[in-house]
């Protein structure tokens, strides 16, 4: 059996290594244009700061490592110009002697990735415009600093690339601007918790520009859409990728509703004995079955496993994904999994969001405090989807919640998780727990919660509502939330007569324990529309 792959990075190679374990008589050829192969590309930021010195260490696999151990046939700068399903063959190109030949397949699997999206800008193709893709880019922008010594920076776009960038071009002196075209930052995060991360960042002196393009690029600056010229000696476009689907469309391979080539379970196209993988492909969410286009490491490596092993009269099958991503940004980790409060909105969920600031470990040990966004499920009680901004532990806790989303855990079983527990790692009870505990008893225990956004508006629509600070006059003194009346909670049960019965009352502290048990008392005295103000005024100042 002679099987081809087209592409050689996370999901090509993933997917030739997992056919050679299962046939070992087969004869695999893989084509790649590019030069470096099955490297990590997550990692080229930080060659680019030289947190990484040698870009060997990202790229320590080459054609003779996959030829010597697992006997694959690799060819680099060859690049596949067409695929002919019906002769089951493909014309290549080798890019160092322009000759054009043929070769046949009786398994094909298509691993052609994704291409950075290149937005209309003038200027765009200047020599300090950047985008950073796969190795000889990270080579480029890491020569073009050393050589050029520029001063300052723009950085278009927030996501994962985007920050990475940011962070490795400051820790090279360079004077960085980010510009977002969106209203907020960080496309997976929720605006809330995109608000309290923007915060966050401009305490760091980060200069975040919002809803602004880039129209001109020159050598020494950049033009906004609003005339706003800012100085800049080189550009990182961070925009967005797109997934590389004209081979597959031309040889009459069917694309999904997200514009990435359609796949089943077993990443077999629409034409038999083809395959694809990787960030060409669109895959689908766990939770709702319905397709997405996630171009992520990891997804690409386990779609490239399973389509080598059906290729190979495997029976591995896609389980979907929940999309879950983390990035360091300076000190900070920010990661997400599942569905934001936007798409579970959008899915039609009944949902019940809670957010809960808890440190990592305790204060004795240094702990940081991480702010965990839930969404759970009104009717199923399962968990929907998390974020979390914060500083360490933040890897640990996302992918705890990742395993119980995928498993359909519900907000009561949290509570419960027999976590690891010794104070230089956690809190007696994790930050974990107290989700579940916090959206447990507003689901089913009628400990409302009301998120700042709520509140904002419920005071707008000029409801009869009543806020109690339930913290110590001096913090009320410094700041509070507006038209909020200061009851400590020491002093509550005696003052409590001043607060009508027949309003909303919406009680808080600085993260939403003590809001937690003024809520209590109020219940207890008969209260009946009582709610916490979730993550407390921290979250509620952070998210404005």
């Amino acid at each position: 059996m002679r099987l081809l792959v087209i592409g050689a990075v996370a999901a090509g190679t993933s997917a030739a290594a997992k056919a050679r374990r299962n046939d070992d008589d087969a004869e695999i050829v893989i084509y790649e244009k590019d030069r470096d192969i099955s490297y990590s590309g997550c990692g080229l930021p930080y060659y680019i700061g030289k947190e990484i010195e040698d870009i060997g260490e990202l790229t320590p696999r080459d054609s003779s490592f996959f030829k010597k151990k697992y006997n694959i046939d690799v060819f680099t700068g060859h690049e596949v110009l067409n695929i002919n399903s019906d002769l089951k063959e493909v014309s290549v190109l080798n890019l160092s002697t322009n000759e054009v030949f043929k070769d046949n397949y009786d398994k094909l699997i298509i691993a052609t990735g994704a291409s950075p999206f290149v937005p209309p800008i003038e200027g765009i193709d200047k020599n300090n415009v950047f985008f950073l893709r796969n190795v000889q880019s990270a080579r480029n922008i890491r020569d073009y600093i050393d050589n050029k010594k520029p001063k300052n920076a723009v950085i278009v776009g927030t996501g994962f690339i985007g920050f990475e960038m940011l962070e490795n071009l400051i820790c090279d002196g360079i004077n960085v601007t980010i510009v977002e075209m969106q209203n907020k930052i960080t496309p997976n995060l929720d605006e809330d918790m995109a608000l309290f991360l923007e915060n966050t960042l401009l305490k760091k002196n980060i200069n975040i520009i919002k809803n602004s393009t880039i129209v001109k690029i020159d050598d020494e600056s950049v033009t906004l859409n609003d005339n706003t010229v800012l100085k800049s000696d080189m550009v990182i476009m961070a925009t967005g990728v797109r997934p590389n689907t004209e081979l597959a469309r031309e040889a009459g391979i069917e694309v999904g509703v997200t514009k990435a080539i359609k796949v089943n379970n077993k990443m077999e196209t629409n034409i038999t004995d083809i395959y694809a993988c990787g960030d060409c492909i669109e895959t689908f969410s766990s939770i709702t079955g319905k397709p997405v286009y996630k171009p992520l490491g990891s997804t690409a490596n386990k779609t490239g496993r399973i389509a080598g092993d059906n290729a190979t009269n495997g029976n591995l099958e896609y389980k979907g994904n929940l999309g879950t991503g983390i990035f360091k940004l300076f000190d900070l980790t920010i990661a997400n999994t599942g569905l934001s409060e936007k798409e579970a909105i959008q899915e039609g969920y009944e949902i019940q969001i809670c957010h809960n600031i808890k440190p990592d470990k305790p204060a004795y040990f240094n702990g940081k405090e991480m702010v965990i966004k839930a969404i759970a499920d009104k009717n199923t009680e399962k968990i929907l989807g998390v974020q979390i901004v914060g500083y360490e532990g933040v890897d640990k806790r996302i992918d705890v919640f990742a395993t119980l989303i995928t498993y359909g855990a519900k907000v009561d079983e949290l509570f419960h998780l027999d976590l690891a527990y010794a104070p230089p790692f956690s809190t007696t009870k994790d930050p974990v727990h107290y989700t579940g505990m916090i959206l447990d008893n507003a689901l089913n225990n009628n400990r409302k919660i009301i998120t700042p956004k709520q509140l904002r508006k419920l005071v707008t629509e000029n409801e009869k509502v009543q806020i109690v600070d339930a913290r110590v006059s001096k913090q009320y003194d410094q700041a509070h939330v507006e038209d909020a009346v200061n009851i400590p909670h020491s002093n509550l049960r005696e003052s409590m007569e001043n607060v009508d019965k027949d309003s909303v009352v919406v009680t808080y502290c600085n993260k939403g324990v003590t809001g937690n048990a003024t809520q209590n008392i109020f219940i207890n005295h008969g209260y009946k529309k009582v709610y916490n103000l979730s993550g407390g005024y921290k979250f509620y100042k952070g998210s404005k």
